[in-house]
């Protein structure tokens, strides 16, 4: 291998999320001509095949995940086991160490990517091999839940605690409901892995590390950045925006045929991603709100909690009352060719990462309406300190929204003469031109890569 050229191993959690957001900084990587060697589960590499844009650098390592009591037979990934069980999913990762430190004895790597596997830090520090944890979200969350202050401050964690930002944490609008302080108390404190809580596991792989990595820019999010490596003493290093690649296909023929129907921006479109599923009660008001508004609308979502199907779990009636104009679907659609459709005026979106930024370099305004973690800090950050979207009201103590507030949201964005949807889309208009500027993925890899070669010279 030519000597400025960086071998790098990957090894992300086993959640779909984390794959391929580890892919795509592989692909980047390869393109660069680096060579990757990229631990995955024997039966998920199929899945991930078609992704790997550069075979003959980056090499898919097949790794046995070990069987946990209490896991399906055959679980290797998030998708493969419920919410409940993900913590033994865990488990079964951390006894893969032994495989791990052989396989890297042989591989050599100058670099290993990790993020949850807390144990990797310590197990190549005598094989001379740095550590990245390259994080999936984004700098604002890690320094507002994560942040070593709080561990110095000697404080329980507790709901009131967490609603209180880091003495030194930068001024923003990031803040925490009651509801959402208990629920994200509740998981920081939860064991994830045999014998070590959520929080305790991230700290740990934060600390030990010899640098951390964010796919996001200075533009949007320096002041947490910088507030990061005060706080863990270490380099922060960018990857960049991640921007999606034009789809080389076209949209689903009933879609296009239903969409076209419509005046530009005028429909609704809603997506909750992958693995949001709703209760009924919150799903009903959600579709219901939507109903509200006397817009058209698409809202892609999953059959809420208890039910078999969507058609199970909507409003008496409802089917009826939005024939023509309103449609729900529980199967996936092609969301970056909807979200660029000319009918398409509003999404209403659960703050994916992923989401967001499909959002940002489309012109459809933005509707915020969190469910989970860093969605939570994401909402905020768009919708307070970059002012491009407004957020869905719930109430502070049960975290519950209802119809009317789905409804005055979608109307603050989306009514000709609202003056919060005037500004929301000249911000969101300069975000965009922003995030399509040529060059700007280009400029932060190439830099990210030279900090790779910096930290190789620190020894």
């Amino acid at each position: 291998m030519s000597e400025n050229k960086l071998h790098i191993a990957m090894y992300p959690w086993f959640a779909m999320g984390h794959l391929t957001a580890f892919l795509h900084l592989s692909n980047k990587l390869a393109e660069r001509g680096h060579k990757i060697s990229f631990y995955i589960p024997t039966k998920t590499q199929s899945k991930l095949n078609s992704f790997n844009l550069n075979p003959h650098l980056i090499s898919f390592i097949p790794i046995s995940v070990p069987h946990i009591v209490g896991l399906p037979l055959g679980a290797e990934t998030t998708s493969d086991v419920p919410f409940s069980s993900q913590h033994l999913l865990m488990t079964a990762m951390d006894e893969t160490r032994p495989s791990i430190e052989e396989s890297l004895i042989k591989l050599k790597p100058h670099f290993l990517f990790f993020d949850f596997t807390h144990w990797l830090p310590e197990a190549v520090l005598h094989l001379g091999i740095k550590t990245v944890h390259c994080c999936t979200i984004s700098p604002a969350t890690v320094g507002f839940l994560m942040s070593p202050e709080r561990e110095r401050l000697e404080k329980p964690l507790t709901e009131a605690t967490l609603m209180e930002s880091p003495p030194s944490f930068p001024s923003s609008s990031i803040t925490l409901r009651p509801h959402e302080a208990r629920v994200l108390t509740t998981i920081a404190k939860k064991e994830y892995g045999k014998g070590i809580s959520f929080t305790q596991r991230l700290l740990i792989s934060f600390n030990k590390c010899d640098a951390i990595s964010f796919k996001t820019c200075r533009e949007m999010e320096g002041i947490y950045c910088d507030y990061l490596e005060t706080q863990f003493r270490k380099p922060v290093i960018l990857a960049g925006p991640v921007i999606p690649m034009p789809p080389n296909s076209v949209l689903e023929e009933k879609w296009e045929n239903f969409l076209v129907k419509f005046k530009s921006k005028t429909l609704i479109f809603c997506a909750f991603g992958s693995e949001c599923v709703l209760d009924k009660d919150q799903f009903q008001e959600l579709v219901l709100g939507l109903e509200l508004t006397g817009l058209p609308f698409l809202a892609a979502l999953k059959p809420p909690i208890g039910t078999e199907t969507i058609e199970s779990g909507l409003p008496e009636g409802f089917e009826e009352r939005v024939e023509g104009r309103g449609v729900v679907y529980g199967g996936w659609v092609q969301q970056q060719l909807i979200l660029g459709h000319s009918s398409v005026g509003c999404f209403v979106t659960h703050c994916g990462s992923g989401s967001l930024l499909e959002a940002m370099v489309n012109k459809c305004q933005l509707v915020l309406l969190p469910h989970i973690g860093d969605q939570i800090i994401n909402a905020r950050m768009m919708g307070g300190d970059l002012k491009v979207g407004v957020e869905v009201e719930k109430g502070d103590e049960d975290g519950l929204f209802t119809r009317g507030g789905v409804c005055k949201s979608v109307k603050a964005v989306m009514d000709e003469d609202s003056e919060i949807g005037k500004e929301v889309e000249r911000n969101h208009g300069k975000w965009r031109e922003f995030l399509l500027r040529k060059g700007l993925e280009d400029s932060y890899m190439d830099g990210f890569v030279q900090k790779l070669h910096t930290l190789l010279k620190l020894d």
